[in-house]
């Protein structure tokens, strides 16, 4: 059976999202993250989240690869859109976007200011500065949905299970305050049925 590697609250919560949504028939299974002697290791060697393993024993890693082949196996879904259509490309453009702006550019830095400098004095400025690129990461999705509840085709797609997760990191960090569309956006997004399956089966209900 494929099975879908998680750690529970990271970024792979949008794929396991996916899943519940689609009612897919995957195995999820939890993984030691950080841990460099993991036996996760032998499976995905970055040992990063999220990894699918295929029937074949094919590894898919990387949610904007992750998420629309999971789409595509309910052809038709509304969690995505046709080849070779403009919707599709629309999705995968967020799907990007939050992938670089708001994930590695922001959310990195302030989870992991170790990465840009040796110098322990400096996590307060990095974590400072990241916080900033953040907000203005969100200014064009909040100028977005504060015309419409998605991102594209006014329903829920992969690309808004994608963003959902990073709506609650920046709940945690404190930077949604002055985004009253983003706010209305994570509400809308933990109150679907997926999440709050997938929040009860990473044990964050």
């Amino acid at each position: 059976m494929t099975t879908l590697f998680i750690f529970p609250g990271a970024c792979s919560f949008a794929a396991h999202v996916v899943i519940h949504e689609l009612q897919l028939p995957i195995s999820v299974e939890r993984v030691t993250f950080g841990d460099p002697d993991s036996p996760y290791r032998q499976i995905n060697p970055t040992g990063r989240v999220p990894a699918l393993l295929l029937d074949n024993k094919t590894l898919l890693t990387e949610n904007t690869a992750i998420l629309p082949y999971l789409a595509d196996l309910k052809p038709g879904t509304e969690l995505f859109a046709p080849a070779g259509s403009v919707e599709r490309a629309q999705i995968q453009g967020w799907l990007g976007y939050v992938a670089t702006e708001v994930h590695v550019a922001a959310f990195r830095p302030i989870n992991r200011p170790e990465r840009y400098s040796a110098d322990e004095a400096a996590f307060p400025g990095i974590r400072e500065r990241a916080l900033q690129q953040l907000a203005n990461a969100l200014k064009p999705i909040e100028a977005h949905l504060a015309q419409a509840d998605y991102l594209i085709g006014n329903r829920f797609t992969v690309a808004d299970a994608y963003l959902g997760v990073f709506l609650g990191w920046s709940a945690r960090v404190g930077v949604l305050g002055d985004f009253p569309a983003l706010q209305a956006a994570l509400g809308r997004f933990r109150a679907r049925e997926s999440v709050v399956q997938t929040l009860a089966a990473e044990g964050l209900a």
